[in-house]
């Protein structure tokens, strides 16, 4: 396959997927703040603002509040990793590779692309969450569409790699939106407000069902991260995600071994830690600084792909 291609092909599943988390990471934004007693706080959308990797660009330029990082991260189209450019990206991705694409899959993203200039920046509230439930289920269709249509080969496989590379960072990101939130008081952690958080962060990855199944009981904390990071039967916890990567990276035919061993061994690096680790010894690293690790190692994984099979990172 060619590089040009392949690279396509990933990028075009990677925004997609990436449009599904924006949309998730907001409405995880505004599920918290809505349970805060303190409501002139605006400490959750602070926290999506870092949690979708866009501190630098929007501070201090912009005050976090609803309002602005609702328009920031959905419609702005100077911010390249907003909703809105993810799916025109997305589009232009799927533009270039049409003949790589089946039928379906060009209908999906071109109609969503169409559909997207039905809605326009400044939505009252109902509007976006009416916007964002369009979004998660538009990148729903692409992601049915292509598993079911498309051939098993390295175009697949490279799809199928953007995807879970960047829901593996995008599930890091939002379990770790928790720590950025500030409760109102110290002695809040394990009160009714802390619940109620994470049980938006179970809400938003539609979760609940399949946490009452594993765990039962009240919502706790450690269960909550083991879910999302170790837990194999979960589609978007990091192990699942990992366990898909290399997977993908092992299908991949007609490359040069050397080139790509790099790429393989870090993904595989990272899946064994998942699958052999433990949520004590998570939580005693500390929840957040694992995540920081995990972000970080898979944008390197992500280098590393890019490298390994001649296309840009």
């Amino acid at each position: 396959m060619l590089a040009r291609i392949a690279e396509n092909l990933f990028w075009l599943s990677r925004y997609m997927e990436r449009a599904d988390y924006l949309a998730r990471l907001l409405q995880v934004a505004g599920h918290m703040s809505a349970v805060r007693p303190d409501a002139d706080s605006d400490s959750e959308w602070q926290s999506a603002i870092v949690a979708a990797g866009a501190k630098d660009s929007f501070f201090p330029e912009r005050q976090a509040n609803e309002a602005s990082v609702v328009d920031y991260l959905a419609f702005d189209p100077a911010n390249t990793s907003s909703i809105v450019s993810c799916i025109e990206t997305a589009r232009r991705n799927a533009r270039a590779v049409r003949t790589a694409l089946t039928r379906e899959m060009w209908e999906a993203v071109n109609g969503t692309w169409l559909e997207l200039r039905d809605f326009k920046r400044g939505l009252e509230q109902d509007s976006a969450i009416e916007f964002l439930e369009w979004v998660k289920a538009r990148v729903g269709l692409f992601q049915g569409v292509y598993a079911n249509t498309m051939l098993r080969m390295d175009g697949f496989h490279f799809a199928r790699l953007g995807q879970f590379l960047e829901r593996a960072d995008n599930t890091a990101r939002l379990l770790d939106v928790k720590y950025h939130v500030r409760l109102p008081r110290v002695e809040d952690v394990g009160g009714v407000v802390d619940y109620y958080q994470w049980l938006a962060i179970l809400r938003v990855v539609a979760a609940r069902r399949a946490y009452r199944v594993l765990f039962q009981g009240k919502v706790q904390p450690p269960q909550v991260a083991e879910l999302l990071i170790l837990r194999p039967e979960f589609p978007r916890s990091l192990l699942f995600c990992y366990q898909r990567i290399t997977e993908h990276l092992d299908r991949i035919e007609g490359q040069d071994p050397k080139r790509v061993a790099e790429a393989k061994q870090a993904a595989h690096g990272l899946h064994v830690q998942l699958r052999y680790g433990s949520i004590e010894t998570v939580m005693e690293q500390g929840l957040h600084e694992y995540l920081s690790d995990i972000v970080d190692r898979t944008a390197e994984l992500g280098g590393e792909i890019a490298r390994s099979h001649l296309f840009g990172g």
